[in-house]
C-alpha cells in the first residue's frame, strides 16, 4: 500500500556556478538516486522559484527549490534480525558502529543480510519515505569494507535536516585509517579536486575536472611499513580518503583498489596481510535536528583493526 506524497523545500544560500542541479541535490537526500532525481525534475515534481528547469541548471543563492516527492510505497527489502552496535538513538535518529563487511543497501548479489535489513527489522515502522520508498534514512555512505560511525534518520523531517546539515558541511566526520609507508609530515591537508575516473567507471581519481575535495590528517604513530593516521573529511566524496592518499603515494592499506601493490609490498616486508581496507569512521558530530543540541558520537574499533596496529607496531 502506497502512502501519500510529501513536500520539501530549501533554499540555496550561494550560488553554484559550477554545479548541476541533479548532482547538488544528490548531495543533500544521499539516500536518491540521481537518475531518481532527474526523473523528478523531468516530469516537473521538482521545481526552482516555481518554474520548471533543466537537471544542469546551475543553482544561485535565494533560489528556492520545491520538492513533491512520489507516494511511498513499501521497501522490497524484507525486515532481518541482525544485531546492530547502537551508540546513540532516540525517537528521531540512530548513529551505529557499522561493522566491516556489512553491506549498506540491498543490491545486486547482495538483495539480503546487508544494513537495511537489519534497519528494517529494528525501527519497525519508523522509517523515512524520502524518494518513494519507505526505508530507514541511511544519510551518508560508508564503503561495505569500511567499519564505525554511520547515522540513520527514522522519519523524512529528520533525514532532510540531517542530510542539509551534511550538504553543507555542519556535520564533524573524523575516520581512523592505516596507509601504507612511513609519512613524512606530522600533518598535512590534501586539497584535490575528484571525479569518475575516465577509463574505469568503478573508480574515482584526482582530475582538474573534478569537484573540490579537502582532507586533513594528522600522524598518529609510525608502523613498520605504515602509519597511523587520523583522518578529518571537510567534503564527502565517493572514495575521498582512498583516492586522496593513493594521490600522495600513501594508499589506504588493505584497498585492493586504489593501492593492491603498495599493500602487498608491506605483506611481502612484514608478513602480515590486512582482511580489509584498514578505514575506520572513528567520530561522528552533528546538531539534533530537533533539539538542536550537539551529538557526539565514537565508534570503538573492530577487532581486525586493533589486531592490525598491533602487528605492525613498530620496535
Amino acid at each position: 500500500m502506497q502512502t501519500p506524497g510529501r513536500a520539501d523545500s530549501i533554499t540555496f544560500d550561494r550560488s553554484l556556478p559550477g554545479e548541476r542541479l541533479d548532482r547538488h541535490l544528490a548531495t543533500v537526500f544521499g539516500a536518491v538516486s540521481r537518475g531518481t532525481l532527474q526523473r523528478l525534475i523531468e516530469d516537473g515534481d521538482i521545481l526552482v522559484n516555481g518554474r520548471k528547469v533543466k537537471a544542469t541548471h546551475a543553482p544561485r543563492a535565494g533560489e528556492v527549490v520545491t520538492i513533491r516527492w512520489p507516494a511511498t510505497k513499501p521497501d522490497k527489502a524484507q525486515p532481518e534480525s541482525i544485531p546492530l552496535d547502537i551508540l546513540f538513538e532516540d525517537e528521531c535518529v540512530l548513529v551505529l558502529n557499522k561493522p566491516p563487511g556489512l553491506v549498506v543497501h540491498p543490491s545486486a548479489g547482495h538483495e539480503e543480510h546487508t544494513l537495511v535489513n537489519a534497519l528494517l527489522h529494528h525501527c519497525r515502522g519508523q522509517l523515512s519515505g524520502i524518494a518513494g520508498v519507505a526505508r530507514p534514512g541511511i544519510v551518508h555512505r560508508l564503503d561495505r569494507d569500511t567499519s564505525g560511525c554511520l547515522a540513520v534518520a527514522k522519519n523524512d523531517e529528520t533525514h532532510l535536516a540531517l542530510s542539509t546539515q551534511f550538504a553543507v558541511r555542519h556535520v564533524r566526520k573524523i575516520y581512523h585509517g592505516i596507509v601504507c609507508g612511513e609519512l613524512v609530515n606530522p600533518s598535512g591537508c590534501i586539497e584535490k579536486p575528484i571525479a569518475r575516473h575516465p577509463s574505469q567507471r568503478k573508480k574515482m581519481a584526482v582530475l582538474d575536472k573534478g569537484r573540490e575535495a579537502r582532507t586533513s590528517f594528522r600522524l598518529l604513530r609510525h608502523l613498520r611499513e605504515a602509519s597511523f593516521v587520523e583522518i578529518e573529511l571537510h567534503t564527502g566524496r565517493t572514495h575521498q580518503i582512498r583516492v586522496h592518499f593513493q594521490h600522495i603515494g600513501h594508499p589506504v592499506l588493505g584497498d585492493l583498489v586504489y593501492g593492491r601493490r603498495r599493500t602487498e609490498r608491506v605483506t611481502e616486508l612484514t608478513s602480515y596481510k590486512p582482511p580489509r581496507q584498514l578505514l575506520h569512521a572513528r567520530a561522528l558530530q552533528f546538531k539534533h535536528p530537533r533539539s538542536g543540541k550537539s551529538v557526539a558520537c565514537t565508534a570503538p574499533w573492530p577487532g581486525d583493526f586493533s589486531d592490525a596496529l598491533a602487528a605492525l607496531k613498530a620496535g
